[in-house]
């Protein structure tokens, strides 16, 4: 069975108890976002689940999957995956919005991660201190930080035992040798619960949409024998650079070009020595704290790196 076939089987069990929908219509769509359209098959995928979602007129939390993967909290690095997770309540926060019946963090093993029960879900209350086993949770991500969202279908299982939470904090430090495309002023899809960032004024699962500007930098740190990527989001920019968001869209607005913000950062930040510490997301480190340093550095050896990444 071909990965379009699987897909495809896989999205016909999803929508079988909410539409009268055949796999091989699936198997059609899907092969010309990719044949045709030349669309990589995960986003093809998002794009086919978004139609029929719309046609059976039904939430993305409303539709389960079975045969979930049992995930740590460390291993959560994609977003829009359903998964099952064993975790204790770390901690509980006031909620901002009435749609949230609660949000805080879960801690396992492995490290924390953020969670968001909605209201509408309609299920039982989290204790802190409490483990418990999470069924069918939906992972989530934004500006580079992950997540899971409770959602009705989601099922919540007591655990008589207790859980010691893990660090997954790490710290780096080095030379910032470049600051990579994505940086500086960017747009992300405005719709609720997505913050994926706009390619040519497009959401990889709404399509052309208004964005909303954001503030962030991808950089690498050198330390001489490793390389480090790392994230700041709009807060960590801002600290570092002294450039808020309202500032960096004044820039773009004057310049009639978003390109000049990341290029002033380029300017100002490449070939100073930093420290960063924050928990590790993949290959990236999330600067939850950046420290500059003193250490002497060679900029124009820092340059010549840079210019050939």
């Amino acid at each position: 069975m071909s990965d379009i076939q699987q897909t495809a089987q896989q999205l016909h069990d999803q929508f079988s108890e909410h539409l009268d929908v055949d796999v091989e219509e699936i198997e059609e769509r899907l092969e010309r976002y990719v044949d045709e359209y030349k669309i990589p098959l995960d986003e093809a995928r998002r794009s086919v689940e978004s139609h029929y979602l719309d046609e059976a007129g039904i939430e993305r939390d409303e539709l389960g999957r079975g045969g979930n993967p049992t995930v740590q909290a460390a291993d959560v690095d994609t977003a829009d995956e359903w998964v099952d997770i064993t975790a204790k309540v770390v901690d509980l926060w006031e909620p901002r919005s009435d749609s949230v019946a609660q949000v805080g963090l879960l801690g396992d093993e492995s490290g924390t991660i953020k969670f968001t029960k909605w209201a509408a879900s309609d299920l039982d209350e989290l204790d802190e201190g409490q483990v418990y086993h999470l069924g069918n949770v939906v992972t989530d991500e934004y500006q580079g930080r992950y997540s899971v969202k409770l959602n009705r279908t989601t099922t919540i299982t007591e655990v008589d035992e207790d859980i010691e939470v893990g660090d997954d904090e790490t710290t780096v430090e080095g030379a910032l040798v470049d600051i990579q495309s994505g940086s500086g002023l960017i747009k992300r899809c405005p719709h609720e619960d997505c913050t994926r960032v706009l390619q040519n004024g497009r959401c990889s699962e709404h399509g052309e949409v208004e964005g909303e500007f954001d503030l962030r930098i991808k950089g690498v740190l050198d330390d001489g024998t490793d390389v480090h990527e790392i994230i700041l989001n709009e807060e960590a920019t801002t600290d570092l650079t002294g450039v808020t968001l309202a500032e960096a869209k004044q820039q773009a607005m004057d310049a009639l070009d978003t390109t000049v913000v990341a290029d002033e950062m380029r300017e100002t930040l490449l070939g100073k020595y930093y420290r960063v510490s924050g928990p590790t997301l993949g290959r990236y480190v999330l600067a939850n704290d950046i420290e500059e340093l003193n250490d002497p550095v060679d900029g124009e050896s820092v340059l010549i790196k840079a210019r050939s990444m």
